[in-house]
């Protein structure tokens, strides 16, 4: 959407800039001639954490997509383009209908270049029946430009003005203008203020009072008619812009998804660049995940330069932490401004989507949409400017359903319970490999040459297939096999190429790409057993058990489980399926002697199909863990202010203000987060409240203090002092 100062695009000011936010959404109750039914959700849905951002696809060519690719794939969730009503613009200074109309809303009638109502609610229904969740990108920041020719329509035949758009409706009240809240004569003049950031105009569009309910209300409305319809989440265009407690009111006021009865998926659009900690990414994970700007401009510099600097990721100062990022290689804004890679960029670009998906950072997403010459070109369009069919080729790039990135879509999904990386192999500077446990194994060679290197693969012993250039069947790989042995495997990477492995995709087993909703009949269930435990040095952890597939009892034939960091290990095993049987945590060293965990044996009952897990901790151990401990302070703030907590442990900044946590207004007038805590461990804290112009206000009084228990929660509950 935004940066830190507009796009260069010819003309400054012209309103065309502001299209190139990215967004979609609205407010207000739709309004349409025939009504579509609530799509009806599968049983199922992928659990999956992949996203396939569809962007600009029209919706027919979106349900084929999720139908014939996405689903069997095992996708978690396709990101279709704003569906509202926009401008439409078949003359204009960057051309014929620009890519950038659909980010100017002028109704919130589900009728646009991409399809209409019922379309749209078809759309939804067939990606649901092949388990793939609906993310919407909804524009709530604004509605059209200001500077929009007299007479300018949408696509719906709509009517609108600068400040009046009757069909939602909005007023010139609705809107923020110079004197009312904007600092300005209008625009956005410095990036680091935030009241000018939130309540002045970007880049000429009309900027929404969304301190007002009614604005709120409206907005609410036209997300929840998307929810009804099915739609799971939503990426939320130039949020930024928006206070952060009137986008918190706004989602308070959303209902459950149809689907699996939970709050939609947020994913918000924080452009990077601003100094001022208020607007930077991190400020926002209360209301939701962030969009991860600088991961993808860090990615690129790696595969343009030596993918070495990938083992280095934790060390990047990237936009959020990892449980809170929408991941990405590139979007429809970056991509045009060159700052990260895309198509254009040939294997690297490939390859740098293969390691996304790898790397266990945010929930990762694989980018399609159009190809382009010009910034503003527009997608492929009929005579009207609606975007016609998808045809992969030339005009459209279509590498989510490319074999190797649909292989590492399966890859991600078995990686999904390790959140670790190990054993990072540099063999040179632009050939890599690494693992996550014993789930799965990646080897990336981005030079000219092909190389033969032997690698620790986290493992279980066999042959496995490389779901880069081939898929497993009944009776082998169509790709290349991959031998394990003593958990390492000597493998050749081909050049600009890479070879993947993982525990789900084996000769013989045939398997579903990834998790599916309906999966196919075994006579196995992969049962995954983790451990919290605390091995002296030269001490391994095993699972034995009453079957011979945990070793009958014997530790000699126990299965070794891998060191997933954290004091956590893990394994994963077939098990006859329906079965009931017996097992214990031991512990053994390299000469062969074992301590058996204390206690009676431990008993479980496989599913009848499936996959099981246990997760347990090793009895007769002291566990280390961290506490959760949860802050909540009540606090009025003026306009511009939001509330931190800052204390003398790392996890609370170390008394610097500006590492400090940010606390969610959600439930304002009370501040509220939550941060892992050391245990046994005596606090020392205070609430600061950080100004607009980048000045902090400390509470008053003593610091506040507490120790953390041994385990579990803690909650403090204070007021502004």
């Amino acid at each position: 959407m935004e940066s830190a100062r507009p796009h260069p695009r010819g003309r400054a000011g012209r309103l065309m800039l502001a299209a190139a936010l990215v967004a979609a959404g609205g407010t207000a109750v739709v309004t349409a001639a025939t009504t579509a039914a609530p799509a009806r959700a599968a049983a199922v849905l992928n659990d999956s954490e992949v996203t396939a951002n569809l962007w600009e696809w029209n919706w027919s060519s979106v349900s084929a997509a999720c139908t014939d690719h996405l689903g069997p794939a095992g996708y978690g969730a396709v990101q279709v383009a704003p569906p509202q009503e926009s401008v439409s613009l078949p003359t204009s200074p960057d051309g014929v209908h620009p890519w950038f109309e659909v980010y100017q809303p002028v109704s919130y009638k589900l009728d646009s270049r991409f399809g209409n109502r019922q379309q749209f609610a078809a759309m939804v229904t067939a990606c649901h029946a092949a388990g793939v969740r609906v993310y919407v990108d909804a524009v709530v920041n604004h509605m059209a430009g200001t500077n929009n020719p007299a007479g300018t329509r949408g696509y719906a035949g709509t009517e609108f003005s600068g400040y009046s758009y009757p069909a939602v409706p909005y007023g010139s009240g609705d809107f923020h203008r110079p004197g009312d809240n904007c600092p300005t004569g209008g625009g956005i003049s410095d990036w680091n203020n935030e009241a000018q950031v939130t309540s002045c105009e970007l880049l000429s569009l009309s900027d929404l009072y969304t301190e007002k309910d009614a604005v709120r209300t409206r907005i609410a409305a036209y997300l929840n008619d998307l929810i009804g319809l099915g739609v799971d989440g939503f990426r939320v265009d130039a949020v930024k812009h928006v206070r952060k407690d009137d986008f918190a009111a706004i989602l308070g006021k959303l209902d459950d998804t149809v689907a699996e009865g939970r709050r939609p998926y947020v994913a918000q659009e924080i452009f990077d660049g601003a100094s001022n900690p208020a607007l930077q990414a991190r400020a926002f994970t209360g209301n939701g995940d962030v969009l991860d700007f600088a991961y993808a401009k860090g990615i690129r510099s790696a595969f343009q330069g030596s993918v070495a600097a990938l083992a280095n990721v934790a060390n990047w100062n990237l936009d959020a932490s990892s449980a809170n990022v929408f991941a990405m290689v590139t979007n429809h804004d970056l991509e045009r401004d060159g700052v990260v890679l895309s198509y254009k960029n040939g294997t690297d670009y490939v390859l740098a989507n293969y390691f996304a998906l790898a790397y266990p950072h945010g929930k990762p997403s694989v980018y399609d949409s159009f190809t382009w010459s010009d910034r503003n070109q527009s997608p492929p369009h009929d005579g009207t400017g609606r975007v016609t069919d998808t045809v992969c080729g030339a005009a459209w790039t279509c590498l989510s359903r490319t074999t190797g990135i649909k292989g590492m879509v399966g890859w991600a999904n078995a990686a999904r319970p390790v959140k670790t990386v190990s054993d990072f192999t540099t063999v040179t500077s632009n050939v890599i490999g690494f693992h996550r446990g014993d789930r799965a194994w990646i080897g990336i060679n981005d030079s000219g040459s092909a190389t033969t290197a032997t690698f620790a693969t986290g493992l279980a012993d066999g042959r496995y297939c490389d779901v880069i250039s081939g898929v497993a069947t009944a009776t082998g790989c169509t790709g290349t096999t991959v031998t394990v042995s003593g958990g390492r495997a000597t493998v050749t990477v081909p050049a600009n190429d890479a070879v993947a492995v993982h525990v789900g995709a084996r000769p013989g087993t045939n398997p579903s790409p990834t998790a599916s909703p309906t999966g196919s009949p075994t006579d196995r269930v992969a049962t995954t057993f983790t451990v919290a435990a605390t091995p002296a040095a030269g001490q391994d952890v095993y699972v034995v058990g009453s079957v011979p597939e945990l070793g009958s009892w014997s530790p000699a034939n126990a299965v070794k489980l891998a060191a997933q960091g954290g004091g956590s290990y893990r394994a994963t095993v077939d098990l006859p399926r329906s079965s009931n049987l017996e097992y214990k945590f031991v512990k053994v060293t390299t000469g062969g002697a074992v301590t058996w965990e204390s206690g009676a044996n431990r008993t479980l009952t496989t599913p009848a199909a499936g996959t099981y897990a246990v997760t347990e901790t090793f009895r007769g151990d002291t566990v280390t863990s961290t506490v959760a401990a949860t802050f909540a302070v009540t606090a009025t703030t003026a306009y511009g202010q939001n509330v931190f907590v800052v204390g003398n442990v790392p996890a609370l900044g170390g008394w610097n203000p500006a590492a400090a946590v940010p606390l969610s207004p959600a439930t304002y007038p009370v501040w509220r987060a939550t941060v892992e805590l050391p245990p046994n461990t005596a606090v020392e804290y205070k609430y600061v409240k950080k100004n607009p112009d980048g000045s902090v206000t400390w509470e008053s009084g003593a610091n506040r203090t507490f120790t953390t228990p041994a385990g579990g929660t803690r909650t403090a509950t204070d007021t502004w002092r």
